[in-house]
């Protein structure tokens, strides 16, 4: 189906606060797109139902985690009066949807989604021990896309294989009850670095469960304490030899948020960042200088964000009420979208009544 509006969809699961990761990755760019102002719509959704997939056992910690990501949101700059910001779980349709969906999609096509057996071999799951929602999280997913016709899915380029099962969902939809949903398109980060932050110990993602993160609503001196730690070029043991790039986690978040006026605010002696990669890779310039650079850039980049989250934090209830209201205009669009579907699939019963006159018409002779 051809998209009559250009719509933005996007979330995070409530599984903790959020990190530089997060930002870097989607939040930064989701509040850019909200001030362009180059689309019809813009849903960000906070994905609780999903969370609960391998929390079943700890609903608390997702409950818990839901207003610390809606607190995050808004602290970044997400404006409830451009963005529609909305709890998974609150919205009944996306479960109908999933459930349509389902008869779409084989076993041995879930089986080959590369994300979907990178995410069962993070979070330990063997063989039967999979959680049937975990593992039909494909489906799940391409539910809360085309349930709001979002022609656009901001993330990383590791979710362009969901992204590619739900365009197969809707072509098979489309294909058996008519051109009713829509295929959406997958917006990458514009900066390479962003699209998977390392974490501060050099691994290959940050991540809670690791404890490597920057969180956004960590303090200055969380901030510091976690810069000073992290992890470099393990073979620049003096200033005065050479230095490496390559895996050092302190350039690779330099290359993610710092600018040239940077420079000129916290490190004058340099103009830009390849002056500085081209001074350490030379040798004469210690980790402890490019720590402390870091630590000014990201502070500097956080600190407006704290503020806004202190005043957000004083009326926790006008939270919950910005939530209640984005619910509320997300499921006007998800029973629109929901009543085309029933109609696609002759399942809308009691709203045709040239059904039920044929009917009555058959059972009259």
């Amino acid at each position: 189906m051809e998209a009559k509006e250009r719509i933005i969809l996007t979330g995070d699961r409530p599984t903790g606060r959020l990190h530089i990761g997060h930002y870097v990755g989607s939040l930064r760019r989701r509040v850019e797109l909200q001030n362009e102002g180059n689309y019809d719509k813009m849903y960000v959704f906070i994905a609780d139902a999903q969370a609960l997939t391998d929390n079943i056992d700890n609903p608390e910690k997702v409950r818990q985690n839901v207003i610390e990501v809606a607190l995050d949101y808004l602290s970044c700059g997400l404006d409830p009066e451009k963005v529609t910001l909305f709890i998974q779980s609150q919205i009944p349709e996306l479960t109908e949807l999933s459930f349509y969906f389902m008869d779409l999609v084989s076993v041995s096509r879930l089986q080959r989604n590369p994300t979907v057996k990178t995410e069962i071999q993070m979070r330990g799951f063997g063989g039967e021990s999979i959680p049937v929602g975990f593992f039909t999280y494909p489906i799940s997913q391409a539910a809360d896309i085309t349930l709001f016709k979002a022609t656009t899915v901001p993330a990383g380029e590791d979710q362009e294989p969901m992204l590619e099962q739900s365009r197969e969902i809707v072509r098979r939809f489309n294909h058996i009850y008519g051109d009713t949903l829509v295929e959406p398109s997958i917006m990458l980060p514009t900066n390479a670095v962003c699209c998977r932050l390392p974490g501060t110990d050099g691994k290959a993602k940050m991540s809670k469960s690791l404890g490597n993160c920057i969180y956004l609503s960590d303090s200055a001196k969380e901030l510091k304490k976690k810069v000073n730690s992290m992890y470099t070029d393990p073979e620049h043991i003096h200033i005065e030899q050479p230095g490496h790039l390559e895996g050092n986690t302190v350039f690779i978040y330099l290359d993610a948020f710092c600018e040239d006026s940077d420079f000129e605010k916290f490190l004058p002696e340099y103009k830009n960042l390849d002056e500085l990669k081209a001074h350490y890779t030379r040798g004469g310039l210690g980790d402890g200088t490019c720590k402390k650079f870091l630590y000014n850039v990201l502070n500097d980049r956080l600190e407006p964000i704290r503020a806004r989250r202190a005043e957000l934090e004083k009326d926790i209830p006008a939270v919950y009420e910005i939530l209640r209201k984005g619910c509320e205009k997300a499921r006007e669009a998800a029973i629109q979208t929901m009543d085309e579907v029933r109609r696609a699939m002759k399942i809308n019963y009691f709203d045709d009544a040239e059904l039920i006159a044929e009917q009555a018409k058959r059972f009259a002779k």
